[in-house]
């Protein structure tokens, strides 16, 4: 019996205590005397722009003849590949899940 009236107490405190620390009150007085203010003119520097670089294009060499470039075709094919491979995989096990569950419609 006295653990719970303890533990009672102690939840009645927590509760207290916590919307105590929540509720405030702000008040403020103020007063406003206005004070004589001069604004003094401000100059600033223009801004100073410097021209763009000036640069020299790069001449464009064309060399006759073809370059194959076989890492990237053999990359490509073995992707068409593998994306056909899915695919082909896909269907077969569709075709698999629909023999299974339309069957059970009879």
């Amino acid at each position: 019996m006295r653990q719970i009236l303890s533990l009672a107490i102690l939840a009645a405190v927590a509760a207290v205590a916590s919307a105590g620390a929540q509720a405030h009150v702000n008040v403020g007085v103020s007063i406003g005397v206005p004070l004589p203010f001069i604004a003094a003119p401000v100059y600033a520097p223009a801004p100073v722009y410097a021209p763009p670089p000036v640069v020299e294009s790069q001449p464009v060499v064309v060399a006759p003849g073809y370059y194959d470039d076989w890492r990237e075709r053999a990359w490509r094919e073995r992707q068409w590949r593998e994306q056909r491979w899915r695919e082909r995989e896909w269907r077969e096990r569709h075709r698999e899940w629909h023999r299974w569950h339309d069957g059970d419609d009879d």
